[in-house]
């Protein structure tokens, strides 16, 4: 099993394909040739597997690209593979500008979620994690999550040189703590790659791809679409502060589950390092961050509205997903990919 400190020093092999837009791509990687979709994608479901799974491929030569792709590092900007990119991004940011709410303004979705309910709330996971506290469901949440949570912040930092001012600043300094404070073995991927290792998960970067469903790929997704295209700088932002807002009371609930599972401090650590240092974000991303954009480009408010609205969409469908699996005691995994995730440490 890789070790936490080496989980970003490979490179994840490429997945199996989950229909023939993500086989076109992932056959293109392999062979170093250009991606054949047969047009597949003009119907592609925009939440689907075979979508989702190629948008994730396809954003992931920006990241840390795959192992067994020839010329790998040079495809990042291969003009075949970014146009079939861009036609999919198209069906799958209609699909959140149709589905997701509308806030009335960027403060006012910031509004709603930091409204948080008295006792259980049925729909989130958290909530759920904390009265359960069950192990295999807590192995497979940090599974799932380890898609982001061992890049984290890395999407984020597209942001950097399309801020100005006080709203750089402000992501610089969250930026900072996200990536350790200078301190290599504190940076927050870090933390979790060492989480994933208490919990008897193996924390190599990507590991887990191929046995996450479409609902936990669009999450990661999201911030990439975001990210990579500067006309939605605005929509980052939003994502950027819904994630912050809601950071804090999710990560407590989550180490209190974690410490009722009996699971070691190692686990624990990461959700408690979130639990302080995201009450501190979430004023500096509201204040600096997201007024200091808006007092440069008051036009971008609705852009950054829409950044929350479809943070919460992404989420509550991805929420929806592993509540419904764990309350039928289902694994919310892939077939063939339970066992793995909740094989106890050896």
């Amino acid at each position: 099993m890789t070790t936490p400190a080496r989980s970003r020093l490979t490179r994840p092999r490429l997945p199996e394909p989950r229909g023939p837009v993500s086989a076109g791509v992932v056959e293109a990687l392999r062979s170093g040739g250009s991606p054949v979709t047969d047009g597949a994608e003009a119907t592609a479901d925009p939440y689907g597997e075979d979508l989702q799974l190629a948008l994730y491929v396809l954003y992931e030569l920006h990241y840390q690209g795959f192992a067994g792709a020839p010329a790998d590092d040079s495809r990042e900007w291969d003009p075949g593979l970014l146009a079939l990119r861009a036609t999919l991004e198209q069906p799958f940011l209609a699909a959140l500008r149709a589905d997701a709410e509308r806030p009335a303004s960027a403060a006012a979705a910031l509004d709603a979620l930091l409204v948080e309910p008295a006792g259980h709330r049925p729909g989130s996971v958290s909530h759920h994690l904390r009265r359960t506290h069950r192990l295999p469901e807590l192995r497979e949440y940090a599974a799932l999550r380890s898609l982001y949570h061992l890049k984290e912040a890395d999407p984020h930092a597209w942001m950097l040189p399309r801020l100005r001012g006080r709203a750089k600043a402000g992501l610089a300094a969250v930026e900072y703590d996200e990536f350790g404070a200078g301190r290599a073995e504190d940076v927050h991927a870090r933390l979790y790659a060492e989480l994933m290792a208490e919990l008897g998960l193996d924390p190599a970067y990507g590991h887990y791809l191929d046995a996450a469903p479409a609902a936990a790929l669009a999450t990661v997704n999201l911030m990439s679409l975001f990210g990579l295209h500067r006309a939605l700088r605005g929509a980052l932002v939003g994502h950027f502060a819904a994630v912050e807002v809601t950071s804090s009371p999710g990560s407590r609930r989550l180490a209190d589950a974690l410490r009722k599972a009996g699971a070691g401090p190692a686990a624990v650590r990461f959700y408690e390092e979130h639990v302080e240092a995201d009450a501190v974000h979430e004023q500096v991303v509201r204040r600096d961050v997201v007024a200091g954009l808006l007092a440069d480009e008051p036009e971008l408010d609705a852009d950054v509205a829409f950044g929350v609205a479809a943070t919460s969409l992404l989420e509550d469908r991805l929420g929806a997903l592993l509540l419904d699996a764990w309350t039928q005691d289902r694994s919310a995994l892939l077939p063939g990919h339970h066992a793995d995730a909740v094989a106890r440490p050896a």
